[in-house]
């Protein structure tokens, strides 16, 4: 874990450390984790948090939205300028699908431009293509491992980078059922790479990932 730190703290920039914080008291890297498995949130929640990331986790896709202020409720009352710097999400879930989550980020003005993951312990090809094709950034195989977490590090400092405007700030609305965790210090975790994952910028899809 000594060595994932090192090569996180290699791309970052020269002032700015592990939690996202530079010398001018910006916040760290935050991170809203969506699932409807507790067992698979705390997982990711682990190896966000042994990264060094604040990690926001929800068990639904009405939850996120909820939490984003984009459930068409008043959000007054809460957390401000609270900041999302990337947003990880389980496809399959009851009610709202990950899918159906994306489609609402990136048709928001205030969030599309927050990177979003997508997790599945099911690699289908039209699921994966869709979901590329509606903006997400990766497509993840489940279970999540360490190398995974740690390849999302580029999302994480590339919105940082390009963050000029009041994108990603909402207030935390009153009703919203969440659990909000700060960074802690780096652990052992197993940092095998999945057996498929899948983002815009690669090439086709490995043979692996099974099509409908």
């Amino acid at each position: 874990m000594a060595v994932a730190g090192a090569v996180l703290r290699q791309n970052l920039p020269g002032n700015m450390d592990l939690c996202g914080k530079t010398g001018k008291g910006v916040p760290e890297f935050h991170v809203l984790a969506v699932d409807d498995s507790i067992v698979d949130r705390k997982v990711i929640e682990k190896l966000l948090r042994s990264l060094s990331c604040k990690v926001t986790v929800v068990d639904s896709g009405s939850r996120a939205l909820q939490f984003l202020g984009l459930d068409g409720e008043n959000s007054s009352v809460g957390f401000d300028a609270l900041k999302v710097n990337l947003i990880m999400t389980d496809y399959s879930m009851p009610g709202m699908t990950g899918y159906e989550l994306l489609k609402k980020i990136k048709g928001s003005s205030a969030f599309r431009e927050i990177p979003v993951v997508i997790m599945s312990s099911e690699r289908i090809l039209a699921r994966i293509n869709r979901c590329l094709e509606e903006g997400a950034e990766e497509f993840l195989s489940k279970p999540v491992k360490f190398s995974d977490v740690e390849r999302l590090t580029r999302y994480l400092l590339r919105g940082e980078a390009d963050e000029v405007s009041e994108f990603g700030k909402r207030k935390l609305p009153k009703n919203c059922d969440l659990e909000v965790s700060s960074p802690s210090s780096p652990s052992s975790d197993d940092s095998s790479s999945s057996l498929c994952s899948y983002s815009r910028s690669s090439s086709p899809l490995p043979k692996r990932c099974k099509s409908v």
